[in-house]
């Protein structure tokens, strides 16, 4: 097809999910005059691993996910880890108070619903570990709404759909937090992408970014095609962001930045069990995180989750691994042998070599049939019936392999690129990162944009106004900030109604 004249443009970014979104409303906020670009391969908004059912919807605040409290080899708990997440998820909430608040976010309760965050355990060693675990998180101001419950009275009121048909004879216990969340960022992206493309965002929806190369004079040209005419053309950008989950690594690669070099990625699918009961989803209101196998990798811990999607209640369970060489759910089966460089192959081939309890792991989650899968669900709710549960595939992610002496590691968090320059950036990674997107992009800005930031702050500090400080050691501003978020975000008003009258097992 024949190529359309080059376009220039102030920001271009690649992907339709939930950093992309953030990004370009909070410089739009910043900079209402900049010309922004947003290309996006598929046909929608936060249709990967921003959709609701790809991905948990947890808001990880560390409120109970025990990866993030590990025990030391004299029983206390280690919490750095869980306040670093959580500090991370209060600057988000911030700035989606300032957005409700000021017309960017519209309709709050469709991606934000208060739920109860919880962790599980059973056990007398495993019941000991998680009252040495609120002890130690209670008395940071960020935990101390935290109960710990070992109570059978309490839990069979608090989860029955747990308790039928439990054998308490074995110690159970819970961490309990009731202000949890549970986020829809399907809704939120869309929301943000649609207050900056009213304001004049471009968005080039079916449009695939296929190569990148930097100019003379610091800036991007893409090579852009259509995917349903074939049309290409060429946009020049001043900055470039890669918000793209699976696909940014291969788009970094071919970026050439140094930044980049070394860096590999190990794609992992996902799996849940769930069910539209609405008797089910009644008797069970909270978010539950159990213990990971053991040996199993961090993504791996289990939970029975509440998720609230377009005002209907729905249970969850799992994640179960699946696998697949694609980077993205709709990519390619040549995304990962594509993706192996000269740079990185040390780093993945270390990887292969190090990380057997991952191999072993994935390779005992595919053997997995349907009825070992509600199996492991009775660890949670020992009454479950097959018939009422289905598998339904969620995202890909592609886990991060950084580059380490002579080999590689693989991590399991989330990662920042950018040159040098600050002419391009990426994010690359999983957990915590959507509920981590604020403070992701600050830091994006404030590495990309180093001439700009420090007239930025005053207008950002009004969005968030802990920006550079640690809530854990300033309590008072932390009650503020929290009291005013709750309100206006109305989580302290009852999570979404259901369609019970319309749902269906």
């Amino acid at each position: 097809m024949t190529e359309s004249k080059t376009v220039k443009t102030d920001v271009v970014l690649v992907g339709a999910g939930i950093m992309s979104a953030t990004l370009g409303a909070l410089l739009h906020l910043m900079e209402p005059d900049w010309n922004i670009t947003l290309i996006e391969r598929l046909d929608g908004a936060a249709a990967e691993s921003s959709d609701p059912w790809n991905n948990a919807g947890t808001g990880h605040s560390a409120l109970c996910e025990l990866n993030y409290t590990p025990q030391r080899s004299d029983g206390t708990v280690e919490i750095s880890k869980a306040v670093h997440v959580n500090e991370q998820f209060q600057v988000s909430r911030q700035f989606w108070s300032y957005a409700v608040s000021n017309g960017v976010l519209p309709d709050v309760r469709s991606f934000l619903n208060p739920i109860p965050h919880v962790s599980f355990v059973h056990g007398e060693g495993s019941t000991r570990y998680l009252k040495a675990r609120y002890d130690a998180l209670v008395t940071n101001p960020l935990f101390a709404s935290m109960e710990y419950i070992d109570d059978e009275d309490e839990f069979v009121r608090r989860l029955p759909l747990m308790a039928a048909g439990r054998n308490f004879a074995e110690p159970v216990a819970l961490n309990w937090t009731q202000d949890g969340t549970d986020v829809d960022f399907g809704s939120l992206s869309r929301q943000l992408i649609g207050y900056t493309a009213q304001r004049g965002m471009e968005t080039l929806f079916g449009h695939e970014v296929r190569d990148l190369k930097k100019e003379s004079d610091g800036t991007w040209t893409l090579k852009v095609t259509n995917r349903r005419t074939g049309l290409k053309r060429k946009i020049n950008a001043k900055f470039v962001f890669v918000g793209a989950g699976g696909g940014a690594l291969p788009l970094l690669q071919k970026s050439g930045i140094k930044e980049a070099k070394g860096f590999g990625g190990f794609p992992v699918g996902g799996q849940w069990l769930r069910t539209g009961n609405p008797l089910l989803a009644a008797d069970h209101q909270a978010k539950v995180y159990g213990a990971p196998p053991l040996g199993a990798p961090p993504m791996s811990v289990p939970h029975l989750d509440t998720r609230v999607i377009n005002g209907r209640s729905y249970l969850l369970f799992g994640p179960f691994a699946g696998w697949s060489p694609k980077f993205l759910k709709q990519g390619k089966v040549t995304d990962l042998p594509f993706s192996v460089k000269p740079n990185n192959l040390a780093s993945m081939l270390g990887v292969g070599l190090t990380e057997m309890s991952l191999v072993k792991y994935l390779v005992g989650q595919l053997r997995l049939s349907e009825a070992d899968r509600v199996e492991a669900l009775r660890e949670f709710a020992p009454s479950a019936r097959d018939s009422d549960w289905e598998l339904d595939i969620a995202g890909q992610r592609v886990q991060v392999i950084r580059k380490k002496g002579a080999g590689g590691v693989l991590e399991f968090g989330t990662t920042v690129l950018a040159a040098e320059d600050g002419s391009i950036a990426g994010l690359l990674g999983a957990s915590p990162g959507a509920s981590t997107a604020v403070p992701a992009m600050l830091d994006v800005m404030e590495r990309c944009f180093a001439d700009r930031y420090a007239s930025w702050q005053p207008k950002l500090k009004e969005m968030v106004p802990s920006l550079g400080v640690e809530l854990s050691k300033e309590p008072k501003l932390f009650e503020e900030v929290w009291a005013h978020g709750t309100e206006v975000l109305k989580l302290d008003e009852p999570k979404a109604q259901l369609a019970a009258a319309d749902a269906v097992t």
